[in-house]
């Protein structure tokens, strides 16, 4: 697997655009221009592709247009997320819905996946800063829904998207690999430990304190290895595999329910279920794997059953 999903040069971002408002509307207006629907932070897909609506199929939703976010130029044609605020879920025909992104992205291409992820983040991070941080003024969008803007002339604060650096770390120790499960997880579901950056820290520092946090496995050197944007809700996934210097596994805070070492049988036989192959976890216990003579991971195809239990809620990890 060496492509990482839901990153990429899919879309052209365009982004002197954003600051041009006569150019802007233009582009909101141009007949040829498509739309990403995001409703209750879900997409709008057609069987198994992100739904690209024309002017015509968005009549009835006219009102968001003003509001909608520059995404880029794909085909040379903008692009533009289109965030709708109803109680009641839109309807655009019935060979299309709204699926939450983590359901969809293993079944969508690497293009549809990034772009579907690009306009969920904006959406989310635009109603998560409704409100000016420093004054708590109302915060208008300007520049195609990459600043929030006080609307307050004395303070005039402006706020800009942002991602919460978390690291993801594939520990091995010989031919065994250091996965976890948490509580809300299927039962066999493991996957790589992983954590956000706290201020002071380095990528490296994090990684050691995550993985002793809990596992309590003491890591050597970290080599660098991917990253994922992860829109659940805005977190930018950094990987790494590690190097283990200890064995004994003891769970020290309540991040985990179970943490084991792993050896490259057990995950052959089927006996623990490995993250979604959409999930960067997945490219790094895969590249791990691939390391050994053998049938590569990705050549198994084991089975992989939903990441979460029915009902839980999507997490940043």
């Amino acid at each position: 697997m060496s492509d990482i999903v839901l990153s990429g040069n899919y879309i052209d971002r365009h982004s002197l655009l954003r600051v041009n408002p006569e150019a802007l509307e233009e582009a909101r207006a141009d007949p040829a221009t498509r739309f990403v629907a995001i409703w209750q932070s879900q997409c709008l897909v057609m069987e198994t592709r992100i739904a690209l609506l024309t002017h015509a199929n968005i009549v009835a939703y006219k009102q968001y247009l003003p509001d909608s976010t520059l995404l880029g130029k794909l085909d040379d044609r903008n692009v533009f997320a289109l965030a709708l605020d109803t109680e009641d879920e839109p309807d655009f025909g019935a060979d299309s819905q709204f699926v939450s992104l983590r359901k969809i992205s293993s079944l969508l291409d690497a293009a549809d996946a990034g772009l579907a992820a690009f306009a969920k983040a904006m959406v989310a991070w635009q109603y998560n800063h409704q409100h000016c941080g420093v004054c708590g003024s109302q915060n208008l969008m300007s520049e195609a829904g990459f600043v929030m803007a006080c609307k307050d002339p004395v303070c005039g604060h402006r706020s800009f998207p942002r991602l919460d650096p978390a690291v993801i770390v594939l520990v091995h120790n010989k031919d065994r690999a250091l996965l976890g499960r948490q509580s809300d997880w299927p039962e066999r579901r493991f996957s790589t430990i992983a954590g956000f950056v706290e201020p002071g820290e380095s990528l490296e520092d994090a990684i050691r304190r995550e993985v002793e946090e809990e596992t309590n496995i003491k890591v050597g050197d970290a080599t660098y290895c991917a990253s994922q944007p992860w829109p659940f809700p805005a977190a930018l996934m950094i990987g790494f595999h590690a190097q283990g210097q200890s064995e004994d596994i003891r769970l020290n805070d309540s991040e985990l329910i179970e943490a084991r070492w792993v050896s490259r049988e057990e995950i052959i036989s089927g006996d623990i279920f490995l993250p979604t192959r959409f999930s960067i976890a997945y490219h790094l216990v895969s590249t791990w794997f691939d390391q050994y003579d053998g049938p590569s991971l990705e050549a198994l195809n084991l089975q992989q059953p939903p990441f979460h239990s029915p009902g839980s809620t999507d997490s940043s990890k």
